[in-house]
């Protein structure tokens, strides 16, 4: 028997109809709502493709049931901002042209925006260990950190 859920994403409210109630996220998003961000990465949450915001928190969906984010805040790259409107970690991603493939900037721009929602000004070190766990396999990360300090900037 379906069970409907109201998911508030990006701004907007939502009805599903999911038969589990325990059904990641990530697919929800990306199956119930035809989102085209988050990416499905690993399925382990060790990639962090899949990162979102649920009530401001950089949270992997590919392991998040939805039960759990019942009447949550749910933000995602395209609810971060608008292409007039940029987030200044999606400006600086542009201007320190870190996309190589970009399958993983959802979650690398998602988990950066938490972290300079929590501390504006982190240092090169808090930088890393706030975006340790994520991968990219094109080799940006140099690229990445230099984005994050100029969004940081622009604080």
């Amino acid at each position: 028997m379906a069970t409907q859920m109201r998911l508030t994403v990006d701004g907007k409210s939502h009805v599903i109809s999911v038969d589990d109630p325990d059904m990641p996220l990530l697919y929800a998003l990306r199956d119930e709502l035809g989102l085209s961000n988050p990416h499905f990465g690993c399925g382990l949450a060790q990639c962090g493709a899949c990162t979102v915001h649920v009530n401001g928190e950089a949270t992997r969906s590919c392991v998040t049931p939805l039960s759990a984010v019942k009447g949550a805040t749910i933000v995602t790259l395209a609810g971060l901002g608008t292409a007039e409107h940029p987030h200044p970690l999606q400006a600086a991603y542009v201007e320190e042209q870190v996309p190589q493939c970009g399958y993983c900037v959802n979650g690398w721009i998602m988990t950066a925006a938490a972290l300079l929602k929590s501390n504006p000004h982190p240092s090169d070190a808090d930088i890393r260990k706030g975006l340790s766990g994520l991968k990219c396999r094109c080799g940006t990360h140099m690229a990445i950190i230099r984005a994050v300090k100029r969004a940081a900037s622009m604080a």
